[in-house]
């Protein structure tokens, strides 16, 4: 039952990102944002869709899989830093890379002190997430191909950000 309720936030939570993310989108549009990035986004988006089928996967074929509270906690304190970075953004975040001409970067909240910190927690989640339930393949798979799906990401956006 906890799982339940775990991986349904979870996929709650990821649906009103996205929500969220269109209704920025538009707005950005709507202000002359370009977006680019559109050849990787689609592998992020079949990244984190596979991490959910994996997830109910493994747990639901694995004996181990139990809940850590540890792990949820940490979970829990990691959504608090994304929705300070989200906070920090305000219709600029994304999960897609945009570029408005004109206006400068946003250097508010955590953004004083760290270049991608929104990275830094999909990195963190994609190994979290599966710890509170042990689910350690899940956790060492999805971190490794996170890591190659963000090496491009990050190159992309960082290119976006210089053109200023």
């Amino acid at each position: 039952m906890a799982f339940i309720l775990f991986i349904s936030f979870i996929i709650l939570l990821r649906i009103g990102e996205l929500i969220l993310s269109r209704r920025n989108e538009k707005w950005l549009l709507q202000n002359g944002a370009i977006e680019y990035g559109q050849k990787h986004y689609p592998y992020i988006v079949a990244l984190h869709v596979l991490f959910i089928v994996s997830l109910l996967v493994e747990y639901l074929t694995t004996s181990t899989a139990h809940f850590s509270l540890f792990f949820l906690v940490l979970y829990l304190l990691l959504l608090a830093f994304k929705a300070g970075v989200i906070a920090s953004l305000g219709k600029f975040w994304n999960t897609k890379i945009y570029h408005v001409s004109g206006l400068p970067l946003i250097k508010k909240g955590v953004y004083n002190y760290i270049k991608h910190p929104n990275y830094l927690i999909v990195i963190a989640e994609i190994a979290v997430i599966p710890l509170v339930f042990h689910l350690y393949y899940t956790a060492i798979v999805f971190t490794m191909l996170n890591a190659i799906m963000l090496s491009v990401r990050i190159k992309e956006e960082n290119k976006v950000l210089k053109i200023e």
